[in-house]
């Protein structure tokens, strides 16, 4: 049926092209056929012939280009609707992007590391233990000394009496000055690890995580170029990229860990920071419910096709 009808670009080119050769055919041969006329032949044509009436539209009907009009007319109009049908039907197939999740596992050992952030002061140390100092032997010369002392209260006796000293509190010790101001510390493992946009209608978890892969390879390999130096000189191999995935779901502080050369770890860095520019921003990782910064590892393959 017309309305399944499905015509590719290239069908669609030769369609365009076919029609271009027919209607140049026309013309051409039209062309020469009136070039095989002249007017000694026309003139001697239709010498025999009787008198024409002033109501007779051309002299010479051989060359009356006027006759065909109809036919030419209809020819372009099915031209013209032969095309836009051809058109309507046009179908553009989106190219298939090969998802492997082989791809996403590092074939070679990568240092990875870490981004420094600010970390509390380390408490004081100990107090050094109190030194015990020998006592020399002395000799205790002790005095002679009554045994008992005269306690005998008469009038005469002046008794004074104590004179108490009022002690004053201690003032309370200063409070302790407060904490530095310390960066939002930057995870490499959390207990909820960043997404890829696009899978949060799934069920559970793990039907998340595997949209979320298969998403983003479909996206890195349908936006990746392969560098055309690197075609030339057969550079393959595997790129690892690091980020930073933000509270936010924004892509930051982009790195290149190992690069194969030929411009590769440029291209495979220019897609990753047009993560940014897409309609959703990847889910952020979460740590103990609160969303928290994370740092990703992302190899990307660059494979020349056979």
């Amino acid at each position: 049926m017309l309305g399944e009808l499905e015509i590719t670009s290239a069908g669609l080119g030769m369609f365009f092209l076919m029609a271009i050769i027919v209607t140049l055919g026309i013309i051409i041969i039209f062309k020469i056929r009136y070039k095989t006329y002249n007017l000694q032949s026309l003139l001697k044509a239709n010498s025999g012939k009787r008198a024409r009436c002033m109501a007779d539209k051309t002299k010479f009907p051989e060359v009356d280009v006027f006759r065909i009009s109809d036919s030419l007319f209809s020819y372009g109009l099915l031209v013209a609707v032969s095309m836009s049908l051809v058109a309507m039907n046009w179908t553009s197939y989106e190219k298939k992007v090969v998802v492997d999740f082989n791809d996403l596992k590092i074939t070679e050992e990568v240092e990875i590391e870490v981004p420094r952030t600010n970390e509390p002061p380390p408490p004081p140390p100990p107090p050094p233990p109190p030194v015990i100092q020998e006592v020399p032997n002395t000799e205790v010369i002790t005095e002679d000394q009554p045994v008992f002392e005269n306690m005998e209260v008469t009038m005469e006796t002046k008794i004074e009496a104590p004179v108490y000293v009022e002690k004053k509190a201690a003032p309370p010790p200063p409070p302790p000055p407060p904490p530095a101001a310390v960066e939002d510390e930057i995870f490499k493992v959390v207990e909820q690890m960043p997404r890829f946009p696009g899978c949060e209608n799934k069920a559970t978890e793990a039907e998340k995580s595997e949209c979320a892969k298969a998403k983003m390879l479909e996206y890195i390999y349908s936006n990746l170029k392969y560098p055309i130096i690197a075609m030339e000189n057969n550079i393959e191999g595997q790129v690892v990229l690091q980020f930073v995935v933000e509270a936010d779901g924004s892509i930051t502080d982009i790195r290149i860990l190992r690069d194969i050369g030929g411009s590769c770890g440029e291209a495979a860095e220019y897609v990753i920071k047009g993560m940014n520019k897409m309609g959703q921003k990847w889910t952020p990782g979460k740590q103990r419910g609160r969303p928290v910064r994370v740092l990703f590892t992302l190899p990307v393959k660059f494979v020349m096709a056979k």
